[in-house]
């Protein structure tokens, strides 16, 4: 799998929600502390509080505290909602979405993702038709909700960086444009600036209402932010009409 391939930062964990550190952190955090880089990484998580929140909560990343402070802000999740997370490893947002009483959620990541009761999960691609076929045909109908938490590895190069987010923020806008339920909400990450001119005005055209929002429980020091965009306006907006 290349770099571009790996999508999210975190690898699925199979330890238990809440039980600490497994045999196989431990030695992984051995390891990695064999570099400078990996020792600040660990010395950070360690310090990090919503890593303890998320340990605590028993919820699988501490990005599960995003979306809640991204829900909180704009009440994206609501009960009974079709929702598909796109990238989902290693499954908070699924955890969230299911914790907020969704009726249906279905995920898929190129990396493998430990199940998750009551949700449909698939190791597979966004960009393969076959793979959205079965992602599409685990849900009821057309998806209320689209969560797009998808980062493509960072280089270091600020500009390659933000193309390669870009690319994929595109990506999941067109993924919601083609699938989403009249009336439905997106939210992706993005980075840096935001999303790019054309792609707001992109979302803008297609959604009665899109912003900007930095969750809490993104660092300070990230150039991470999320775009949340409500009431897709369906075919409507396909053909181009306004309302």
């Amino acid at each position: 799998m290349s770099d571009e391939e790996k999508r999210r930062w975190i690898k699925p964990t199979t330890e238990k929600p809440g039980s600490g550190r497994s045999i196989t952190e431990r030695k992984v955090i051995a390891r990695n502390a064999r570099t400078e880089s990996s020792k600040k990484w660990i010395e950070r998580q360690l310090q990090d509080p919503y890593v303890r929140k998320a340990m605590d909560a028993g919820f699988r990343s501490r990005a599960a505290y995003k979306l809640l402070e991204i829900d909180e802000a704009t009440q994206i999740l609501k009960k009974g909602q079709r929702v598909i997370d796109l990238g989902c490893a290693p499954g908070g947002w699924i955890q969230v979405a299911l914790h907020k009483g969704v009726g249906e959620v279905v995920g898929i990541d190129l990396l493998p993702v430990d199940p998750i009761d009551g949700a449909r999960i698939f190791l597979g691609d966004v960009n393969e038709p076959r793979d959205v076929e079965k992602v599409l045909a685990a849900l009821s109908g057309p998806p209320d909700l689209i969560l797009s938490d998808m980062a493509a590895n960072t280089t270091g190069h600020k500009q390659t960086d933000h193309l390669r987010t870009v690319a994929l923020v595109e990506l999941a806008v067109d993924f919601a444009i083609a699938h989403l339920a009249p009336g439905g909400s997106f939210c992706s990450k993005v980075f840096q600036g935001g999303t790019t001119k054309d792609l707001l005005t992109t979302l803008k055209t297609h959604f009665r209402t899109v912003k900007h929002i930095k969750p809490p429980a993104s660092r300070a020091g990230s150039p991470e932010i999320y775009v949340v965009a409500k009431g897709f306006k369906g075919n409507r907006a396909h053909k181009g009409e306004t309302e």
